[in-house]
């Protein structure tokens, strides 16, 4: 068995169903091995790029490893963009990348990466963006190698791993005369019950003293499927929850108890119910910056900060928890109700005020779509079990703000690496791994046009995205941000092509909408089509995102800003 038929033996064995790649003379054994391969669908991409991120969108909202490759040098180059999306944002990855001969080492031969005589340091570069890169120097290693990165990506909080694999292992007559199937054995992350039951003190003194307790849920809640622990959580002791923008959708936006996304573009009923909180039940986030308004050094003042994540790195950051829970999430919540239920008996209803329902009316005063009543229609629409992507860029704010997800629906952003285009394409990885649910891109048109040549993959391998473009010819999010700090703009404005022509040049549905009702017809029929579709929505221009530097409000935020200003002069 050769090595790379060996590799892929492996990795079927720990149920990897899919390999995202761009082809290449040193990739060429494992692209053929892939085609022989029953259990692993092989996409191949116009870009490595694409399939460093489709990896990621892969392993996304699933148990799954995000499996991508390419040859060696530039090829293998260009998949560090996904690799630190897998790295920020907690995605199990492998990346197998070819590498020249070890034997032409320093010689200066194509795509030679050693780091010797004025060549780059691949093995360097990928360490810096992975949990652990290896260099596979003996075919017999290779299920041991192989074994222990796969591991390594699912353990503790999740991330992506690398291979290298010498050209001089691909040759003819070098076999792996060892294989064995892969062991998966990765020890959940299981709380310190003696912590617990501190904890448990704490939240039951202050619910008996009918202190004011929030909790705050991120992305890690929802990557270790923790919304039916923290539905009952809140429910039990009559908690309101609050998401981050990546917890968005943990339990029903439309629930009782769920106040709103708090973040700097979130919801004024959010950030209302965390300025009168006594204590903050974070859990399973990384307290990043557009959820902690750029770091506030208050943001906890006056306030008992409990924080549970699988990552104790997480608890050294901008903020020093005041009770530390190192756990995935999942088996924390269940852990904190069931001490909590031994504790408290019935708790009586709480009335969550303070909701802005009625700031999301849309003023709307122009002929083209405004972007927040584009939003409104995607939620709407979106069918159960959806799931809406946003990548980064002004769009975003206006999906996280006036979407409302109904339970089993799901939303992700572009995480803290934040790369535009990420989404664009890892909802292709998205709908490989999740066929039976509607994926759905909300992305602005200077994301879509970084990598939307994607779209031919889609086609290519009959992969069911629906884009919708947030089409206003400007990088708005930069243009808001050179406003703000330098009183005008600059190089932010372009001109975008008819996009929905591409797309149907490219064998896919191609739709130009120029106001919400035919945006919600073209909707309908990318829903009912089954096939890759992009919607080139027209938004007005003029419309800006809700947001506030602080979580005192718009107006206070705003006061801050100008005192900073006349301090800074």
């Amino acid at each position: 068995m050769r090595v790379y038929e060996a590799i892929v033996k492996g990795l079927e064995g720990i149920g990897v169903r899919a390999a995202f790649g761009g082809a290449g003379e040193n990739a060429a054994g494992l692209m053929v091995a892939l085609k022989h391969s029953r259990q692993i669908r092989p996409i191949i991409t116009r870009h490595e790029q694409a399939a460093s991120f489709m990896a990621c969108g892969y392993a996304m909202f699933t148990d799954q490893l995000g499996f991508c490759f390419a040859t060696a040098g530039p090829g293998a180059f260009n998949l560090f963009s996904g690799l630190a999306v897998a790295m920020s944002d907690s995605y199990p990855v492998l990346a197998v990348s070819g590498y020249s001969r070890m034997k032409w080492r320093g010689w200066g031969s194509l795509n030679e990466t050693s780091g010797l005589n004025r060549t780059p340091d691949s093995q360097t570069m990928f360490a810096a963006t992975t949990k652990k890169s290896f260099l596979l120097t003996d075919a017999n290693d290779t299920c041991d190698v192989l074994e222990e990165a796969v591991n390594l990506a699912f353990e503790g909080r999740p991330g992506p791993v690398h291979i290298h694999v010498p050209e001089d292992l691909t040759e003819h007559g070098v076999e792996v005369t060892n294989f064995r199937p892969l062991r998966l054995d990765v020890p959940p992350v299981r709380p310190d019950p003696a912590r617990v039951e501190e904890i448990a003190v704490l939240l039951a003194d202050a619910i008996v003293q009918q202190k004011q307790i929030v909790a705050l849920v991120g992305f890690g809640a929802v990557r270790s499927g923790a919304g039916p622990e923290i539905k009952r959580l809140i429910e039990r002791f009559q908690i309101p929850l609050l998401t981050t923008l990546d917890g968005k959708g943990i339990v029903a936006e439309g629930h009782p108890l769920a106040v709103g996304v708090f973040a700097d573009s979130g919801h004024s009923s959010a950030w209302k119910a965390f300025r009168e909180a006594d204590i903050v039940l974070c859990i399973g986030n990384s307290l990043g910056q557009h959820a902690t308004f750029n770091y506030r050094e208050d943001l906890f003042e006056n306030k008992v900060l409990i924080h549970v994540n699988i990552a104790e790195t997480e608890f050294r950051k901008a903020y020093r928890p005041d009770y530390a829970l190192l756990s995935d999430a999942r088996a924390a919540v269940a852990a904190l109700v069931r001490a909590l239920e031994q504790r408290i008996g019935t708790v009586p209803a709480v009335k969550v005020d303070g909701r802005d329902y009625e700031a999301r009316q849309v003023v709307h005063l122009n002929g083209k779509i405004h972007p927040a009543q584009l939003a409104q229609a995607i939620g709407r629409m979106l069918p159960p079990y959806g799931v809406l992507l946003a990548d980064a860029g002004a769009h975003l704010a206006w999906l996280g703000y006036y979407v409302e997800l109904e339970e089993g629906q799901k939303f992700r952003k572009a995480g803290g690496f934040g790369p535009m285009a990420g989404h664009v394409n890892g909802a292709i990885g998205l709908k490989v791994a999740h066929p039976e649910r509607t994926v759905v891109v909300g992305c602005g048109d200077g994301c879509y046009s970084l990598s939307g040549f994607e779209l031919m993959t889609a086609v290519a391998n009959n992969i069911p995205v629906i884009w919708v473009i947030f089409d206003d010819e400007e990088f708005k999010l930069i243009k808001m941000f050179q406003v703000a700090t330098y009183g005008e703009s600059a190089l932010v404005d372009f001109r975008n092509p008819d996009f929905a022509s591409y797309a149907r040049a490219c064998g896919a549905d191609g739709h130009r909408v120029e106001n919400l009702a035919e945006f919600e017809e073209a909707f309908r029929a990318a829903l009912a089509s089954g096939r890759p579709t992009l919607i080139d929505a027209r938004i007005a221009r003029w419309a800006v995102p809700h947001y506030s530097p602080s979580p005192d409000g718009v107006i206070h935020g705003l006061v801050e800003m100008l005192e900073d200003r006349f301090r800074g002069q």
